[in-house]
């Protein structure tokens, strides 16, 4: 492989800069760049030379020999000052003696190619360094420690354990193995099967973790959606004001509620108008909704809920809707026979805040999130689908067995899920899924 190289601190000025070499020239370079010998896992007071000898800096060097470093390769750190100017012309030097540009996630991915991570573990790597919450930063960290990946490797092996024993009987009937007689064999397919779907269901809330609760404001003009969000977020982000469709477009926050992340949207109002801006916005609106986890539907107090309000709510998920009663700090109309059935609701005054603890409260409950950090992996979007894939093979697989007696589709049907199981951790895995996985990554990591 190249040696590669890159700055692996945040861009901009700070007290210290680092840049992080790895690759088969690391010590060479490491070696003419100080001007003296190396040791290995030791923090070195060095200076840093041009080519001319001249000192470009001074800082801390710290050399890591393979395999025994981040990515299996040799690794050297040369921590130096913060400057952008100073880091760039160490940078150029490291790059003139044989080194090149790092591209995003490269260190990251050559400890996955090199055996140190699997792609699990891998992909932790970034979700740690972009956790939003203590939480989401807690469930990284058990990730990247393997905790995920060992029950995945650890279902991966009852899974091949069963499809031995399926394929042998299947292979060699001289054996007059009866496999599909035999209660054991559904059995342990059924506590595969229930230890998968445990899986799916903790994978679900990790991936709510990671990705955070999609939380739409809906509702008629004027009945408070960009004061509720302003309430939320803790600042003016939406323009209020007494006219009627004053947003147009859809504003979106980012906020912590109890350690979760939220993504707070503010929509246009929904009326029919002949505005074709507004128009617009409302149909905007329509497909924020669609996408979103929680749809908060205000409804103003004040003027009471209508026969329009009703229409809306009719063409919502009543499961995911939670109809918020604004203004309740001006008199109040009664709903009436209008109010739906079994609607979940709250009330509340944007402008004093009242009721607002009672609404985050409510969101919460409808995420249907519980944190627990024995039980929650941030999981994200291909290892759930990857874990459901699962499920429904092993699924197919009892029915065979049960039903069908069929043992070669059963065999299949393991054979699949086992599959779907190593696509998570990487033991199947295409250049172009790598690619995607890597590519989101920062440079120098």
């Amino acid at each position: 492989m190249d040696t590669i190289a890159a700055v692996a601190t945040p861009a901009g000025r700070g007290g210290i800069g680092v840049i992080r070499v790895s690759g088969p020239l690391t010590h060479e370079i490491a070696k003419t760049v100080t001007g003296s010998n190396l040791t290995a896992r030791s923090a070195l007071y060095r200076r840093f030379l041009d080519a001319a000898g001249e000192v470009i800096d001074e800082g801390i060097l710290i050399f890591f020999e393979a395999p025994r470093s981040y990515t299996g390769e040799d690794v050297c750190e040369f921590h130096c000052h913060g400057s952008p100017v100073v880091l760039d012309m160490l940078l150029c030097r490291i790059i003139e003696l044989g080194a090149r540009l790092a591209e995003p996630g490269e260190y990251t991915r050559r400890a996955f190619e090199n055996d140190r991570l699997d792609l699990a573990q891998a992909e932790a790597v970034a979700d740690l360094i972009a956790s939003a919450t203590q939480a989401s930063a807690r469930s990284a960290m058990r990730s990247l420690k393997g905790e995920f990946s060992n029950v995945i490797q650890e279902l991966g092996e009852q899974l091949l354990a069963v499809r031995v024993y399926v394929e042998a009987a299947i292979d060699f009937p001289e054996e007059e193995i009866d496999f599909l007689e035999e209660s054991d064999i559904e059995q342990r397919v059924s506590a595969i099967f229930q230890s998968i779907q445990e899986l799916v269901v903790q994978s679900e809330k990790g991936q709510l973790l990671r990705d955070g609760l999609r939380v739409v404001i809906a509702g008629m003009p004027n009945a408070g959606k960009s004061s509720l969000l302003n309430n939320l977020a803790g600042e003016d982000r939406a323009i209020v004001t007494e006219t009627a469709g004053t947003t147009r477009d859809f504003i979106e926050v980012s906020l912590i509620i109890d350690d979760l992340l939220v993504i707070l949207t503010d929509t246009a109002g929904l009326r029919a108008t002949q505005d074709p801006i507004e128009s617009e916005g409302v149909r905007r609106t329509w497909g924020v909704l669609g996408d979103s986890d929680i749809i908060l539907y205000l409804v103003d107090r004040a003027a009471g809920l209508d026969t329009e309000d009703v229409k809306f709510l009719g063409q919502m998920d009543a499961e995911s809707v939670l109809l918020v009663w604004n203004k309740t700090d001006l008199p109040g109309k009664e709903a009436g026979d209008l109010l739906p059935e079994n609607v979940l609701q709250v009330s509340i005054s944007a402008k004093t805040g009242v009721g607002i603890s009672d609404l985050k409260q409510k969101i919460r409950e409808l995420s249907g999130y519980e944190f627990s950090e024995k039980s929650v992996f941030l999981a994200r979007r291909r290892h759930l689908e990857a874990l459901k894939r699962a499920t429904g093979r092993v699924e197919e697989a009892i029915i065979a067995l049960k039903l069908r007696k069929a043992g070669e589709l059963a065999a299949q049907d393991l054979h699949e899920a086992h599959a779907a199981l190593g696509e998570i951790i990487g033991k199947v895995s295409s250049d172009e899924l790598l690619g995607e996985i890597f590519s989101s990554f920062c440079i120098g990591k």
